[in-house]
């Protein structure tokens, strides 16, 4: 720790959201206790855990974790993060948003940990903000908020906001924050401390690139790939695609066999369904919504071709009871 680092204990307060990560959250708290543990006996960091009405909030695994008190008043000096998971917007209730813009308005650092940021965007607080969540939730939140610019990197700061994937990836925003609140030295040493020897930078993608993946290893399959991931909503031809990638449409179909064990156009409805389910779970979009989000020229189609994939059909699961984002502010 060098001179020019204050030496105040800077306080942290957690928003528990039920429903939320505790890997995501463990791995942020467990970076701010890690540091206190320094060998000069300083005390770093200071939290308090935060839930709406006080009791012990149960985690999307059951764990439960008990907290300090309900919604209180928060110090300017304070930073708050939201933590979420699966049913974030149950969680999001008038409440809490009504808590959250006024405390925000205090001018203190606050930020989200995986689908916390949708909390931020009903509350208003992101708008027009460069932000991320974890890429099982991206889809979702981007169709329903326009006006939020969706990141795919494991956490942004944008001004005073900081949002993050959540999973490990909330080790590595923390770490940066110690970095920046301390020095590099102790956020080194709280690396160490938690065996985790390489802390990733923010811009890093999510998920493992197509690149790293041991059966992706032609470049012409690679860039089929990419083609279909970057056009799930309008879909393109079979010959379309193989005339990009210069190939005949047979030889695209052999790369696929070998490389994927299945067929181009297998592979490409695999990808538009997956992007329909994430919707129908995360969303309130109707089934016929999704069906043209996802590129299907027809209902009768789309609901055929996602049971067949799925074994229920696209109805049942927008009604299943795991929509994430649905109940939002309530109460």
């Amino acid at each position: 720790m060098t001179a020019a680092h204050d030496t105040e204990t800077r306080a942290y307060a957690f928003l528990l959201i039920p429903g939320f990560s505790t890997l995501g959250f463990s791995c942020a708290l467990d970076c701010l206790s890690l540091a206190n543990h320094h060998p000069s006996g300083r005390k770093f960091y200071a939290w308090r855990l935060i839930s709406e009405d006080g009791a012990p909030v149960s985690a999307y695994n059951g764990v439960r974790i008990a907290v300090d008190s309900a919604l209180t008043e928060l110090d300017r000096d304070e930073t708050l993060v939201v933590c979420a998971g699966e049913r974030a917007g149950e969680g999001s209730t008038k409440a809490v948003l009504s808590w959250l813009r006024r405390q925000t308005r205090k001018g203190m650092d606050f930020g989200a940990l995986s689908s916390g940021t949708y909390t931020l965007a009903l509350a208003g607080l992101i708008g027009g903000k460069r932000v991320t969540t974890h890429w099982e939730y991206k889809t979702a939140l981007a169709e329903m908020l326009p006006d939020v610019i969706m990141e795919d990197t494991l956490y942004t700061v944008d001004g005073r906001i900081f949002t993050t994937a959540g999973g490990a990836a909330s080790m590595d925003m923390m770490l940066s924050r110690v970095h920046n609140d301390y020095g590099p030295e102790l956020a080194a040493w709280v690396a160490d401390q938690m065996v985790y020897t390489v802390p990733r930078a923010h811009s890093q993608g999510q998920r493992m690139s197509l690149q790293s993946r041991p059966e992706v290893r032609n470049p012409k399959l690679l860039l089929a790939l990419q083609i279909m991931e970057n056009n799930l909503e309008d879909p393109l031809r079979p010959e379309e695609i193989s005339n990009v990638v210069g190939l005949s449409t047979r030889q695209l179909e052999r790369l696929f066999a070998k490389y994927l064990k299945t067929s181009p156009k297998r592979h490409y409805l695999h990808l538009r369904l997956e992007k329909a389910r994430n919707l129908l779970r995360q969303t309130d979009l109707s089934v016929t919504d999704v069906c043209v989000a996802c590129g299907f020229q027809s209902l009768s189609h789309f609901s055929k071709s996602y049971r067949a994939a799925f074994g229920n059909p696209p109805g049942m699961e927008a009604s299943d009871g795991k929509v994430l984002w649905t109940d939002r502010g309530k109460r």
